[in-house]
Order: C-alpha cells, then structure tokens, then sequence
C-alpha cells in the first residue's frame, strides 16, 4: 500500500496533482483546500496517501497531515460516504471544523460541504460522534504535515502507512484540555463537546483559558 508520496509537481488539475516521483507519475486526489496548499509546478510536495483499489477503479488520494488523512479514514467509514464525499468534507471544514462538528453535533456545519445533504450529514454527526474524542485528542501530534525533501535531493515513494503517530514534543491545547477534563472525571464525549464548543467560541485561547471556559460549560445549570 502507498501510504506517502513526496515528488514534483508535474501538472495541477481541479480535484488533483500529477507527482512525479523518480520518473513515475503518481495521480493523486485531494480535496480543494489540499490543493490550494501545495507548491507550483516544479516544485517538491509530500502528501499522505490513501489508495483505493476496486475491479474497475485504483485511486490515490493525498493529504497534507496524518490528521487529515485519519479523519477520511473514519468518514468513508460511513456508509453513503465515499472518498470524494469525505474530501468535499475535509476541502469545506478542515479535520478540526471537522471534530468540532462533529463533537457538537452540529450536522448543518457538515452540509456546508457540496455534495452532503441533512439526512447524511445527520448520519456522520450520529455515527461519529464517539469517535471525534480520540482525534481531538491528538489534534497537534498528527497535524504534523508531510516532509518535503528539497528540489535537488532524492525524492522518494513510500510503500507503507506509518505504524503508529509519532510523539510530539508537546501537546495541543485541545489535546491537554482534554487530558485535563478526563482527569477530572468527565466522560470523553462530553469533554470532547465542551472543548470544540469554548475553542469555537475562542480558537486562540491557550490550554489554561480553554480548560476553564470547558470548565464553565460543563457546570450543572441552575
């Protein structure tokens, strides 16, 4: 299996990129917002990939972070969710829009993608929402984004996916908000919940002000 592809742009199109990687060339999918990240033509990029191998169809499809990658993973999990369903999700929202939609439940954020109507973007808020904790979790530790080698090294293909994520220096404040909650006893959904709601409400608060302002949503009412 591809699981990492790090070549020139060769051509750019408008739902993928041709890598050439030692000479071969690589089609590689990738939702709107990929695309606009990447270099010009002529220049290295390094994007994740996830190849989808069928009796008709054999399609790469690249991401620019294991998050991203890990997020499409669990959304073509659904059913009625393909991968250019998941693209269009990931090109609209971003994993982080991502997990915070689907942490608050909030199925109209995940119709902003086209293609995604109420009654499916209803199902993945409902099927995923025990899943969006753990990938919050390690929001920073997977948002690393593919290396590219520079223009006058080797460029190379990696034939398989990474064994594990590796360990980041430090941790998002997502991840030690949500460290710090389960700590204290609150169940991973709803820490998960209180954490895409105060980092909604103030993406630039660092862990302490997002712990406090979980904190304060968590508190019984009345």
């Amino acid at each position: 299996m591809i699981g990492k592809l790090t070549g020139v742009v060769d051509m750019r199109g408008p739902d993928h990129v041709l890598l050439d990687v030692r000479g071969v060339g690589y089609v590689v999918y990738v939702s709107d917002r990929t695309l606009a990240g990447l270099p010009g033509r002529g220049e290295v990029a390094a994007l994740y990939t996830d190849l989808v191998v069928r009796e008709d169809l054999l399609q790469l499809y690249g991401f620019p972070t294991l998050l991203e990658k890990e997020w499409h993973r669990v959304l073509t999990s659904v059913q009625g969710v393909g991968a250019k369903a998941s693209l269009a999700i990931l090109g609209a929202l971003g994993p982080e829009g991502v997990a915070r939609a689907i942490a608050l439940g909030d199925s109209n954020a995940l119709r902003k993608a086209p293609g995604v109507g109420p009654k499916l973007a209803l199902r993945i808020a409902n099927e995923l929402k025990d899943k969006a904790p753990a990938l919050m979790s390690v929001v920073e530790t997977a948002q690393a984004p593919a290396t590219a080698a520079p223009a006058d090294e080797d460029v190379v293909v990696s034939a398989a996916v990474p064994a594990a994520i590796p360990a980041a220096p430090r941790s998002s404040a997502t991840a030690d908000a949500m460290s710090a909650l389960a700590n204290l006893g609150y169940g991973p959904s709803d820490a998960a919940r209180a954490v895409a709601e105060a980092q909604a409400a103030t993406p630039d608060a660092d862990p302490a002000a997002l712990i406090r302002a979980a904190l304060r949503l968590l508190a019984p009412k009345g």
